[in-house]
């Protein structure tokens, strides 16, 4: 018979900080912001388990990442794609949105929303400026992406396609506050920021 469930629940808390359990013996506590991950932990366990459950879902906040472009969206995303692979889960342009026959010829065919997955849970989105309409780009260091890695191999992977034709800030290194980390511009002048916290995998 599994039992080992207390641990499971402490492994997936500590990744993604949505997941908390404390155990009084005989019952078991699950507090989870999505269903689906109490499902998932429930059905790793035999149903004849001597544990009680009891189940508390939040409703927490998600955080995404929203990028401006000055009508290189599109492209920038099928950059993005091309590294993280996925779907888009909506496409929009400009032509499709009330007004649309005010636009310039030459900002009809820009993004008004475009989103892609990453993950499972984030979800990374933009859209581009409309120059008639007052929209001006204006690109500098105040905003990076931050994504955090389950191993090195895979930090490397993602520094290494994502930065293909930016600028490095700092190559992935260890660092003294235990973190396999890099951060650089993509060709696109996105700052991004690649971690790996290797005191979480000891």
């Amino acid at each position: 018979m599994q039992q080992d469930l207390p641990h499971l629940a402490k492994k997936r808390s500590s990744a993604a900080d949505t997941v908390y359990l404390s155990q009084q013996p005989p019952s078991i506590v699950l507090i989870a912001d999505d269903k689906m991950i109490f499902d998932t932990l429930i059905l790793n366990y035999r149903i004849d388990s001597p544990f009680t459950f009891n189940i508390h879902f939040l409703a927490m906040p998600k955080l995404n990442t929203y990028l401006n472009f000055d009508g290189k969206s599109e492209e920038a995303f099928n950059f993005y794609k091309s590294v993280f692979g996925g779907t888009f889960l909506a496409v929009h342009r400009m032509s499709d949105m009330p007004g649309a026959e005010q636009l310039a010829e030459n900002e009809k065919g820009r993004l008004m929303h475009i989103s892609l997955p990453i993950g499972k849970d984030d979800v990374l989105m933009a859209s581009d400026t409309v120059p008639s309409m007052g929209h001006q780009l204006s690109i500098g260091n105040h905003a990076y992406v931050s994504v955090f890695t389950d191993s090195r191999e895979e930090a490397d992977r993602l520094f290494a396609g994502l930065s293909a034709g930016g600028e490095i800030e700092m190559a992935l290194e260890d660092t003294f506050w235990g973190d396999y980390y890099g951060s650089f511009h993509d060709k696109y002048g996105i700052g991004w920021m690649i971690n790996y916290p290797q005191q979480q995998q000891s």
